[in-house]
């Protein structure tokens, strides 16, 4: 007899609880996320602006932003035939820079020191540029790599976590290759 209002209560306070967006109610961890780079995020990222695709489309028209995608680079289908074809086609928002890799949550120093140099130059030092980072949607790599910003002490982050694929049926997409400086750096170690 005590089921039903102990189970409501519980419902109303895990609704409460959870932000609007997120199922589960994510919340912003302290540092980096380290786990799985797909999979619910927070609906905020401290420090940043959260941006949706009408938002996005705006700020791109009139304000310029570096455009930093994070999504990984596609893999081998398991399977293919020796001397099989395979033409991996990575798609994002025109004049995106593809720094695939960069959202990981546990980069070794000299990744961090390349991707601070990159990032540097591609908004020519101004800490007030406004850079968006993305990827997919439940990707917590553009997260990361928006907190990773906020850190360097970039002022105008933007987090776009509908990622490409909440651009792309109303909006251009480009074919993109991984950014040359940031694919030339040494092969990233985990922990470092």
């Amino acid at each position: 007899m005590y089921r039903l209002p102990i189970a409501a209560a519980a419902a109303v306070f895990l609704i409460a609880a959870a932000p609007a967006d997120s199922p589960v109610g994510v919340q912003e961890p302290e540092g980096y996320w380290q786990g799985a780079l797909h999979g619910y995020t927070p609906p905020t990222l401290k420090g940043a602006t959260v941006v949706d695709a009408v938002t996005l489309a705006k700020l791109v028209a009139e304000r310029k932003p570096v455009l930093l995608d994070v999504s990984d680079l596609d893999h081998k289908p398991a399977g293919l035939p020796p001397g099989g074809l395979w033409f991996p086609v990575h798609r994002n928002i025109p004049g995106s820079t593809w720094l695939p890799g960069s959202g990981d949550g546990d980069l070794d120093a000299a990744a961090q020191a390349t991707l601070k140099a990159r990032v540097a130059d591609l908004t020519g030092g101004d800490l007030y540029r406004p850079v968006v980072t993305y990827c997919h949607p439940d990707c917590w790599g553009s997260w990361n790599l928006g907190k990773r910003l906020v850190g360097l002490g970039y002022r105008q982050v933007h987090w776009f976590p509908q990622g490409i694929d909440g651009l792309q049926d109303g909006h251009d997409t480009a074919v993109s290759r991984p950014d040359k400086p940031w694919a030339a750096r040494p092969p990233v170690t985990a922990g470092q």
